[in-house]
């Protein structure tokens, strides 16, 4: 029977209804009655944010982690265009979150907060549903939420505030999403990739995070062909533990992988997007032989020109290819006949240091964080030039658990992401990368939302007092960096004012020391790295 309620009311029994638990955001004019009725009548959770951008960021975050659809409320004008950058980051990241914001009321259009919010949203590349009636609140919800999923970005539900008190009768509506088809039928370009496969005589199966539920019948079909296997960056450790697990392909591949990619001559693709990381900016690439799977056709070319391409579900087409390959019986290449299976786990070597006193040597602490943490952990990282030796040296055992904050290539992204997947996976211990720039761009207003929520977490800051891609175009030309560099507060001392316990770190005895701590800790740790900016490790292209 419907209920008779307020339209800021029925929104929130609406996300209830959506399968929400918990609500990121940031209370103004126009949502926080809503907020206070979820939170209030609903008992739902709700973790509040400082800065609107934060807020977003988390939601990205949470869903990068569930796999589900994350929620984030904001209110009106000014609080949208502060979620601009965070909206690109989403909709470049193919991330799946419902924003509700509020809207001026349509009567007042010299209202002081009054911004053109449907220009500012399309031009994130976020989809937007209008919130259209108090009869339609149920509706337009479950629209937003049903898109979210299907069109795999964020969706932006625009609430006028001058509904928020009339009367609906509220009845929850269906979100459910009906089957798709997603195997691929007979015909040419089935034929085409298996002709592809079966001619392959050094085939490589390559995963990337759209295939993450598919480690099983992709590995059925690598031993079948005996090709090796490798994932990109976002899928990072999908195959641990796989005798020809080739690991990261792309920049951040060890030197025993990048021989075996190297000697490719046919990539067979699943559910990724071929990014510069990836393919080492396209050299992975050259001469070989592509078949590109996905499930969404959206993905399939838009950065390289495959030889075959195929619209379905990645375990589903890897078992038709399979079914085939032995209907025609195709012996197999054997190609990892050929490969050193016990080189592949030596990893990366670490450099000899060359840090100045009174600070550590950069790879060496990433391995010691690494060894010290549980191996069912998540991380996550920051953008800058620390970045991709973090990617290389700090593990994960499933894909999900790995989230970058760079889909839009900017630093300070990543703090919002940790927060939401911190808030998602209590059980784990929640590791977040990010360099001091970083940090006090994006990160340092957050952090009090880290301490509020008490979240099992540890923030390490790579602290070169300086701007570190800056610095180094400074040098490399011979050239003073003195204007990228900085004389940062103490990152412990202001972690032990906000409430967190702050370590600061100059040699590899402190680590030591204080990854003791961090074991013994399910709140939060920040970690003050103090770094030699002149023996950073360059980043890997």
């Amino acid at each position: 029977m419907p209920q008779t309620m307020p339209v800021h009311a029925a929104i929130a029994h609406a996300l209830r209804d959506q399968g929400v638990e918990t609500l990121f955001g940031l209370m103004g004019d126009a949502n926080l009655f809503t907020v206070d009725h979820y939170v209030r009548e609903l008992k739902g959770r709700y973790v509040p944010a400082v800065h609107e951008g934060g807020a977003v960021l988390m939601a990205l975050g949470y869903a990068s982690v569930t796999g589900d659809v994350g929620a984030v409320t904001i209110t009106h004008g000014p609080a949208v265009s502060n979620a601009v950058t965070a909206l690109i980051e989403g909709s470049k990241g193919t991330l799946p979150i419902v924003l509700l914001c509020g809207d001026t009321p349509v009567e007042d259009p010299d209202h002081q907060q009054a911004v053109a919010q449907r220009a500012l949203i399309e031009a994130t590349g976020a989809g937007i549903k209008q919130l259209k009636s108090a009869a339609t609140v149920a509706s337009d919800v479950a629209t937003a939420f049903r898109r979210a999923r299907l069109e795999r970005r964020p969706i932006v539900l625009n609430m006028p505030s001058s509904l928020m008190w009339e009367q609906t009768d509220y009845e929850a509506a269906s979100t459910a999403v009906p089957p798709l088809p997603v195997s691929p039928g007979e015909g040419d370009a089935l034929n085409d990739a298996i002709g592809i496969i079966a001619s392959a005589r050094r085939p490589l199966i390559l995963a990337g995070r759209g295939a993450k539920q598919a480690r099983s019948a992709l590995l059925k079909l690598a031993e079948r062909i005996g090709a090796p296997v490798a994932t990109t960056l976002k899928a990072k450790g999908l195959f641990n533990g796989a005798p020809f697990d080739l690991g990261v392909c792309g920049t951040v591949s060890t030197p025993a992988a990048a021989d075996v990619i190297g000697s490719t001559d046919c990539v067979i693709a699943f559910g990724a997007g071929f990014s510069r990381f990836t393919t080492s900016h396209g050299s992975y690439l050259d001469g070989v032989r592509v078949v590109q799977i996905d499930d969404d056709a959206r993905q399939l070319g838009r950065r390289h020109s495959p030889d075959a391409m195929l619209v379905g579900d990645p375990a589903e087409t890897a078992e038709v290819i399979l079914r085939w390959l032995d209907e025609a019986d195709i012996p197999s290449s054997q190609a990892t006949d050929t490969i050193d299976a016990k080189a592949l786990r030596e990893g990366f070597p670490l450099p000899s240091p060359s840090n100045a006193p009174g600070t550590v040597d950069f790879s060496h602490a990433l391995q010691r964080i690494d060894a010290a943490l549980p191996d069912d952990r998540v991380f996550v990282s920051d953008g800058g030039r620390f970045m991709t030796e973090a990617w290389c040296r700090i593990g994960v055992s499933a894909p999900e658990n790995f989230l970058l904050s760079i889909n839009v290539g900017a630093i300070g992204m990543g703090m919002g992401y940790a927060i939401g997947a911190a808030a998602a996976r209590p059980d784990l211990k929640t590791v977040f990368v990010a360099g001091d720039g970083g940090f006090m761009m994006g990160g340092l207003a957050e952090f009090s939302s880290v301490v509020r929520e008490n979240l099992n977490m540890v923030t390490v800051i790579c602290n070169d007092s300086a701007y570190g891609a800056e610095y180094i175009q400074f040098e490399d030309r011979q050239m003073d960096p003195t204007l990228s560099t900085f004389q940062w507060p103490s990152f412990a001392a202001m972690a032990e004012a906000m409430g967190a316990k702050g370590i600061s770190v100059t040699s590899i005895k402190e680590l030591d020391a204080a990854l003791d701590v961090v074991a013994k800790t399910n709140g939060p740790v920040l970690l003050d790295l103090a770094l030699d900016p002149t023996a950073m490790p360059r980043m890997h292209r």
